[in-house]
């Protein structure tokens, strides 16, 4: 068995004394592990970082088997992660999640390239919260969890969007909620389009975005917890919106 692909780079964890079982994201086959013999010398290590671009084959004499990855750079990330903490651990947050969230072995195309737009942007620390807030609910949609936010679900208008259902993920009017208003989600503005939205409403968003994850994915995951890089991402957020840098870059 032998296929080629490029991929970004999740994960690196040391096997043996100089291998390496890479976790790579790639177009064609999904989120996909192997193992890479010498990955530990002074030449490839400093290539084998997360987030970096790389084209790769792969090897097994069984479908099933781990196989062995050799890797060619196309693209290393570094010095965007380290334009500073908030890019570095927006960086993070996003190889955690791919990890936690996808299935093995499973293409998901669209993602992908939502991923790859994504972190080609990581140094634009302006653009950044919306970006990757639109990309954790791609990231819900790509795996059938989608929030469905054209219409009421109660009434069927399309105006006065102003609550999500935590049961459907549909949203609510303001008329259609009545009484039921205070057991509905708020539908910050961020998730209904646009660019100019302050800091304040994309964390409003995320707070969203993050109940859906924990409930679609994390009772999946039989209770295992969203990752914890996730939450550092967050809490920069929330230091850059209480120091007072509210307004997001259009």
């Amino acid at each position: 068995m032998e296929w080629r692909d490029q991929g970004i780079l999740l994960a690196v964890r040391r096997h043996g004394e100089n291998s390496a079982i890479l976790e790579l994201f790639t177009p064609e086959h999904g989120r996909h592990a192997g193992v890479m013999r010498g990955a530990t010398s002074r030449k490839i290590a400093p290539i084998l970082q997360p987030g970096a671009q790389l084209d790769v084959t792969w090897r097994a004499r069984l479908a099933d088997h781990i196989g062995s990855y050799t890797v060619e750079p196309l693209r290393s990330r570094t010095a965007m992660a380290m334009a500073g903490r908030q890019a570095l651990a927006g960086l993070n947050a996003v190889c955690a999640l791919l990890l936690y969230a996808l299935p093995e072995r499973e293409a998901h195309l669209p993602l992908y390239r939502r991923t790859e737009a994504l972190l080609d942007v990581l140094d634009e620390t302006g653009l950044w919260p919306l970006a990757y807030l639109r990309w954790e609910m791609a990231l819900l949609e790509e795996l059938g969890y989608g929030l469905d936010l054209s219409a009421c679900a109660v009434c069927g208008a399309a105006n006065d969007l102003s609550y999500i259902s935590p049961r459907t993920g549909r949203a609510v009017s303001r008329a259609g909620a009545g009484e039921w208003a205070d057991r509905l989600l708020p539908l910050p503005e961020c998730l209904l389009g646009g660019t100019d939205h302050p800091l304040s409403d994309v964390l409003q968003g995320l707070e969203v975005t993050r109940f859906f994850l924990r409930k679609s994915l994390a009772e999946g995951a039989q209770g295992k917890p969203l990752p914890e890089a996730r939450q550092r991402f967050i809490d920069g957020l929330e230091r850059r919106s209480a120091q007072g840098e509210n307004q997001i870059d259009q």
